[in-house]
């Protein structure tokens, strides 16, 4: 028995695909599935980003189970005021080629005014925080600089005429296995993926399929802190 595989049938079943359906929906061709299948010698390895892209389109977690209830968030009371307590992850966002971080725990926790939450259209359970490495952001965001990440929001962008990188939003993303913060923008056209750095001494990246697709989205950065030293 493999858990995995037997986790993606009930998902199939449940969302009423093919393997070949939603291979194609997860990495652009109908294999996806039918190589997950074969049968190997050994241990036998499955391909991270891959499973990544097949579990955003089963609908599941990537811890490959049902999807879980989101993670409840503590509400506090200061002064009148409504917060919400938002958990900072032991990881860190490179603004540069990439930050290995392993297993990521909850460290701790920040209080944020829920009303400003709203104001932004963040809902508390949706909120991530962590910390950026490197300078590429810099001077908008430098390193020990703390992130808040909108972990719904992973639409890429799509090229528009006229349209500057600084107006691109920014997103944290894992490619390779590292986590990463940098704009983005798709040239549907070309199929191909630019990653924006703030600091003109880092000059564009351009990522073609099947690679950009290979790249996970994890949310939009929409609010940072910097600490003054």
């Amino acid at each position: 028995m493999d858990p995995i595989l037997d986790t993606i049938d009930a998902a199939l079943k449940q969302k009423g695909l093919s393997d070949a359906a939603a291979s194609k929906l997860a990495v652009g061709h109908p294999s996806l599935i039918k190589n997950l299948r074969m049968e190997r010698q050994g241990e036998k390895r499955y391909n991270l980003p891959s499973l990544m892209k097949l579990a955003k389109v089963l609908d599941l977690d990537f811890h490959f189970g049902p999807t879980r209830a989101p993670a409840q968030i503590e509400h506090i009371t200061v002064e009148g005021s409504d917060y919400a307590r938002i958990p900072l992850h032991n990881a860190w966002l490179s603004a540069g080629p990439g930050s290995e971080n392993g297993d990521v725990a909850i460290i701790d926790h920040m209080a944020f005014r829920q009303d400003w939450l709203r104001k932004i259209g963040l809902k508390p359970e949706d909120a991530a925080l962590a910390r950026i490495s490197g300078d590429s952001m810099a001077p908008g965001i430098n390193p020990g600089d703390l992130v808040m990440i909108d972990t719904t929001r992973r639409d890429v962008p799509a090229r528009i005429k006229n349209r500057l990188p600084p107006q691109l939003p920014v997103f944290a993303f894992i490619q390779d296995q590292s986590a990463r913060v940098k704009r983005l923008e798709r040239l549907p056209h070309e199929r191909l993926l630019v990653l924006y750095s703030d600091n003109a001494a880092h000059p564009p990246e351009i990522i073609a399929d099947p690679d950009a697709r290979a790249i996970d989205i994890l949310g939009q950065v929409v609010w940072s802190g910097h600490v003054w030293r």
